[in-house]
């Protein structure tokens, strides 16, 4: 599933591309997208809006309409969108066609039909989606101080791992980013986050940090499976700068131990046994 890099690049894409745009038709020849929502009930209250901007809430992309209402995107595991022009072939498992009034498409495409698409005010959306309001820090998107992070690490009684991957303590974070801010901070995975040392804590913190930016600087990462493209099509960056995610078998580029993949809880964790303590 994609995660906080990737979401962040296709809100920068789409505030880009589709920010000011006005709505001529929508095409929706999938179904199984409108699982929120009746797909009568989604054209409806998109006809002839305008689209004002992009956000994202956690790993919801949002779409502001003149309307006071959002476009609510939900990619989840399989989803992708592309920023086309009409005449361009219509990709397989394409759930939504959306046609602007100067030019151009945005289609919503997942071939598996995970992706859920629906429209809700701002209070609506709240209202379904209560987690929304226990979301933790977004590094991307505001600044988080040291002392802000570290009271944090201290009021949980949570593995390193499990801390990173709960979207009530940092948003978006799941196992690919997980495992390099694990590997840049010089930690295991199964430590406690309430029994780290200050100086262990302010290299988590700057892990956390560095790591998202750069996975959103390089466009996030497309791993072996390709399901993760940005709004033009093309794959992200981020995939040739991973020190251990997949890597199981291969050399540390930092102490030149052997990186190993690692069963943790009820998934597995990529980590270097060497140089992480």
């Amino acid at each position: 599933m994609p995660e906080l890099p990737e979401m962040e690049t296709l809100r920068r894409d789409l505030d880009r591309e589709v920010g000011g745009k006005r709505i001529k038709t929508i095409d929706a020849p999938g179904r199984s997208a409108f699982s929120r929502m009746p797909k009568k009930q989604v054209l409806e209250r998109l006809d002839g809006v305008k689209i004002s901007s992009a956000d994202r809430r956690g790993l919801l992309l949002t779409l502001k309409l003149d309307s006071g209402e959002l476009l609510v995107i939900d990619v989840r595991e399989s989803g992708g969108m592309r920023k086309t022009t009409p005449k361009e072939e219509t990709a397989k498992g394409t759930q939504v066609v959306i046609s602007f009034t100067q030019g151009g498409q945005l289609r919503l495409i997942d071939p598996e039909g995970n992706m859920n698409v629906w429209v809700a005010t701002p209070e609506e959306l709240l209202e379904q989606e209560p987690v929304l309001t226990e979301l933790g820090l977004d590094p991307v998107v505001e600044p988080i101080s040291w002392t802000t992070f570290g009271h944090l690490l201290l009021s949980r009684a949570q593995t390193v791992k499990q801390f990173l991957t709960d979207p009530t303590a940092v948003v978006g974070i799941g196992p690919v980013y997980s495992d390099e801010i694990i590997w840049q901070s010089g930690l295991r995975h199964d430590r406690e986050t309430n029994q780290l040392t200050s100086q262990e804590m302010r290299r988590l913190y700057r892990a956390v940090v560095e790591t998202l930016h750069d996975g959103a600087k390089h466009r996030g990462t497309t791993l072996a499976d390709g399901n993760y493209h940005d709004l033009a099509g093309k794959p992200g960056g981020y995939q040739d700068m991973l020190q251990v995610y997949e890597r199981a078998g291969e050399a540390c580029r930092r102490c030149r131990g052997t990186i190993a993949k690692v069963r943790y809880s009820k998934s597995h964790v990529f980590m270097c046994p060497d140089c992480q303590v």
